[in-house]
C-alpha cells in the first residue's frame, strides 16, 4: 500500500495523471507543466489567475518554477516500477512494494492490481470485481456516482454505471451490457477490418503497378538518353566535319592565291626593274643632241603591260578551287531545317481529285499510273485532262515539310498548287500560275512555274524533299542524297490556300513522312516544347 500512497502523492491534481514535467506555482503546489498553462489560459481576461488546488490569487500571470526534486523523484520511480523487459507498458502488483512483479488481475472496488500472491489472499465477495490488469483504474468507475461501469448506453453511446440508468441524463434511455455492446462494436470492427484489408490489398497491388510503371518510365527515359546523346554525337560529327571541310578548302585557296600573289609579285618586280633601265636609257637618249644617235639608239620595245595584266587578272578570277561558302551555309541549313520541323504532320492523297487512269493505294500516300481506267465518279474536282491527284490537307499558315519516294518513276512531277487550278482542261503543275514543281524527265530536273523552266542535273537520288514557308512565301525543293542538296526556292506572295500535288505519267510516286514547324504562342505550349523535340529526336535517329 505504501507504493499506492506514493503514486497518489504523485499524482497532478488538474488530471489525476503522474506528473509530467512538473512545476510549481508561488503557492507552492505542483502540476504538470502542460495542465497548468491549460487552467492559466482558460483564466486568461478574467481579472487575475488562481491556484486551481488552494484557489490563491494572483494579479498577474505567475512565473513557473521547474521542481527538480519532483522530477527526479517521478523518474527514478519509473525506473523502479519498469523492469527492462517490459518496456515501459506492463501493470505491477500494487502490494509488491519491494519489486516490480507483474499483477494477473485489478481490482475495481479497491482500485488496486494484485500479483498472483496477493491474489489469493484478497477478498473474493461480489462487490470485488476483478478485470484484467489496468493501470487506469479510475477509468472503469463512473466519474459521477463513482461505481463500476458496467452498462453502455446505446443513446449517448458512453459507458454507465447502475445509478446512470436509473437518474441522471441517461434516465430512460436504451442500454445494454458492456458485453453485448462490445461484440456488436467488435462485429463494426471486424467489417472494418476487413474493408481495411481489402484495400490493404487494393494498394499493394497499386503500389506494385505504380512500381511496375516506375521501371519502365526510367527505362524509357534512358532510351531517350541514349538516344538524345547519340543524336548529339552526330550532329557534333557532322558539324565538325562540316568545319574541317570548310577549313580545308580555305587552306587549299590560300595556298593557291598566296602563291598566285607571289609569283605575280615577282613578275611585276621584274618588269619593274626592266622599266627602270629602260626609263634611264630613254633620259640619256634625250639629253643627245646628235639626231643620228637618238635615231639609231631608240628602242622602247613592246612591254606588252596589257597582255601581263590581263594574264595576271585571269589568274586571280579564275582560281579553280573556290572556297564552297555556299555549300557550307546550306548543310548548316539543311541540319537547322531538320532540327526545325517539330510536329508529324499525316500527308494524305484526295481520291476525289484523281484523274481516273492513276491509281491511289488504300493509305492514300501512293499514286501509280494504270493500264486501266478506275471506276470512279467525276466530280467537279476531279483531273480530268492530267495525270494528277491533290493532298486533302491544304496549308495556308506555317511551316511544312514533307518528302516524296519518285524511285518508282522515270517521268514525274511534284509540287504544289492552289485549289483554284483548272481541273477540266489540260493543267499540268508548273504550266500556269497557280501551281509551283519539280519536274523529273529523262536525265535532268526541271523547276517549273508558269510555263518557266530552270534546269538541273539529275544525280539520280530517289526521294525529293519539298520545305513550305506560308508567311514567308517560299516553297523549298531538296533533293535528300547525301549531303542533301538544295534544287530550287520560289518565292511568291501566296493569295490561296496550297495543296501537295503530285503528277505521274509511268510507275509510282509516294508520300512517305511529312511535318510541321508548332509555334509557341503560349506558357502552355511553350512548356510542350520537350515533348516535341523527342518526337524530332526519334525522327532524327532513324534518319
Amino acid at each position: 500500500m505504501a507504493s499506492a500512497g506514493l503514486r497518489e502523492e504523485l499524482k497532478c491534481s488538474v488530471c489525476l495523471k503522474m506528473y509530467t514535467d512538473p512545476v510549481t506555482l508561488r503557492c507552492g503546489h505542483n502540476f504538470c507543466r502542460g495542465c497548468i498553462h491549460y487552467v492559466l489560459d482558460t483564466q486568461e481576461g478574467s481579472g487575475g489567475y488562481s491556484c486551481p488546488e488552494c484557489r490563491e490569487k494572483f494579479p498577474e500571470r505567475p512565473a513557473l518554477q521547474r521542481n527538480i526534486t519532483l522530477c527526479n523523484i517521478v523518474e527514478n520511480l519509473f525506473v523502479y516500477l519498469m523492469p527492462p523487459k517490459q518496456n515501459g507498458f506492463g501493470v505491477f502488483c500494487s502490494h509488491c512494494i519491494y519489486a516490480s512483479v507483474p499483477a494477473v488481475k485489478s481490482c475495481l472496488l479497491c482500485e488496486v492490481s494484485l500479483c498472483e500472491d496477493h491474489l489469493k489472499v484478497h477478498k473474493q465477495s461480489p462487490e470485488h470485481v476483478l478485470c484484467d490488469p489496468t493501470a487506469t483504474l479510475e477509468d472503469r468507475k463512473c466519474s459521477i456516482h463513482k461505481k463500476i461501469l458496467e452498462y453502455f448506453c446505446t443513446v449517448d453511446n458512453s459507458c454507465i454505471c447502475v445509478s446512470c440508468t436509473l437518474s441522471g441524463k441517461h434516465r430512460g434511455h436504451q442500454v445494454e451490457t458492456l458485453e453485448e455492446a462490445s461484440e456488436r462494436e467488435k462485429k463494426k470492427l471486424r467489417n472494418a477490418l476487413q474493408k481495411l484489408m481489402t484495400q490493404t490489398e487494393e494498394t499493394k497491388k497499386r503500389v506494385q503497378s505504380l512500381e511496375e510503371l516506375k521501371r519502365n518510365a526510367q527505362e524509357e527515359l534512358d532510351d531517350e538518353t541514349k538516344r538524345v546523346t547519340a543524336l548529339f554525337g552526330d550532329l557534333r560529327r557532322r558539324l565538325n566535319d562540316l568545319e574541317k571541310r570548310a577549313l580545308s578548302n580555305i587552306a587549299k585557296r590560300a595556298k593557291q592565291d598566296l602563291q598566285t600573289y607571289s609569283d605575280i609579285i615577282q613578275q611585276l618586280e621584274i618588269k619593274k626593274d626592266k622599266i627602270s633601265r629602260k626609263v634611264c636609257q630613254i633620259e640619256k637618249l634625250c639629253k643627245m643632241t646628235d639626231p643620228l644617235t637618238v635615231l639609231q639608239q631608240s628602242d622602247t620595245g613592246d612591254l606588252r603591260d596589257m597582255e601581263v595584266k590581263e594574264r595576271h587578272d585571269k589568274k586571280l578570277q579564275d582560281g579553280e578551287d573556290h572556297l564552297d561558302m555556299a555549300g557550307i551555309f546550306q548543310s548548316l541549313y539543311d541540319i537547322l531545317i531538320e532540327l526545325n520541323m517539330q510536329e508529324p504532320e499525316d500527308i494524305s492523297l484526295d481520291v476525289s481529285t484523281a484523274y481516273n487512269w492513276l491509281l491511289i493505294s488504300n493509305d492514300k500516300k501512293t499514286a501509280s499510273s494504270s493500264d486501266a481506267q478506275q471506276n470512279r465518279p467525276k466530280t467537279p474536282k476531279t483531273f480530268q485532262k492530267d495525270p494528277q491527284v491533290l493532298s486533302s490537307q491544304s496549308f495556308s499558315s506555317g511551316r511544312h515539310y514533307w518528302e516524296v519516294d519518285v524511285g518508282g518513276s522515270k517521268s514525274w512531277r511534284v509540287g504544289m498548287c492552289y485549289p483554284s487550278i483548272d481541273r477540266r482542261q489540260k493543267s499540268v503543275i508548273g504550266d500556269n500560275d497557280k501551281s509551283w514543281c519539280l519536274y523529273k524527265c529523262e536525265d535532268h530536273y526541271s523547276a517549273i512555274h508558269d510555263s518557266e523552266y530552270i534546269l538541273f542535273l539529275d544525280n539520280g537520288s530517289d526521294k525529293i524533299g519539298i520545305y513550305l514557308d506560308y508567311e514567308a512565301g517560299q516553297i523549298s525543293f531538296y533533293d535528300m542524297s547525301d549531303p542533301i542538296r538544295h534544287l530550287h526556292t520560289f518565292t511568291a506572295t501566296f493569295t490561296e490556300p496550297l495543296h501537295a500535288v503530285l503528277c505521274v505519267w509511268d510507275g509510282c510516286v509516294e508520300i512517305i513522312r511529312g511535318y510541321q514547324q508548332m509555334e509557341c504562342t503560349s506558357p502552355k505550349a511553350d512548356g510542350n516544347k520537350k515533348i516535341r523535340k523527342r518526337k524530332v529526336l526519334d525522327r532524327l535517329l532513324r534518319r
